[in-house]
């Protein structure tokens, strides 16, 4: 066996057939992946694995990054592979960035949370802005996402001025009048 199968072996084996089964979960929410794009999503780890210099066995951090977003309202079926795809690429960079300081819970925590309420749905935003904004303060020592196990974590961080909820609702009611 040579060495990138070898790789390849470390880096998957049979472990499409895990991801392939998540299908039954994702279902619910009208999401599901063929035999070949879970292969393709396997290989698109392993390229990320070895662009970012890392190493890991069976499925990785794709069965749960799959089971974290699947209920997503910015998730659609038609994406759903090149999502999954990009997210697993994003979280390794991270991972590296963050010096491996954070959990792969914790950094799939804030991902999810900030993917979902300051990104809406923008993969770009997410990782160009809110998980870089992370590192930074993470790399800086920034340690207050242990405690709460990456939730709610970016709003310290944000450069933005955000409206609450209620502030929202009253500029649409002020401009719908």
């Amino acid at each position: 066996m040579g060495e990138k199968d070898w790789l390849g072996y470390l880096n998957g084996g049979e472990g499409w057939i895990k991801l392939y089964e998540a299908n039954e979960y994702t279902k619910k929410f009208g999401l599901s992946l063929t035999k070949d794009k879970v292969l393709r999503l396997m290989e698109r780890r392993n390229e990320a694995l070895r662009n970012e210099g890392r190493v890991e066995f069976g499925t990785g951090i794709l069965q749960k990054i799959i089971y974290a977003f699947c209920d997503s309202d910015y998730v659609g079926a038609d994406e759903w592979d090149e999502i999954l795809g990009r997210l697993t690429e994003i979280f390794y960079l991270y991972k590296n960035e963050m010096k491996d300081e954070i959990t792969d819970d914790e950094l799939i925590a804030f991902m999810r949370e900030q993917y979902d309420e300051v990104c809406c749905g923008d993969l770009d935003y997410l990782e160009g802005t809110c998980l870089n904004l992370f590192a930074q303060a993470v790399r800086a020592g920034y340690r207050g996402y242990v405690n709460s196990g990456g939730y709610h974590e970016y709003e310290q961080f944000d450069l933005r001025a955000r409206w609450s909820h209620e502030e929202f609702i009253a500029a649409l009611n002020e401009l719908c009048q």
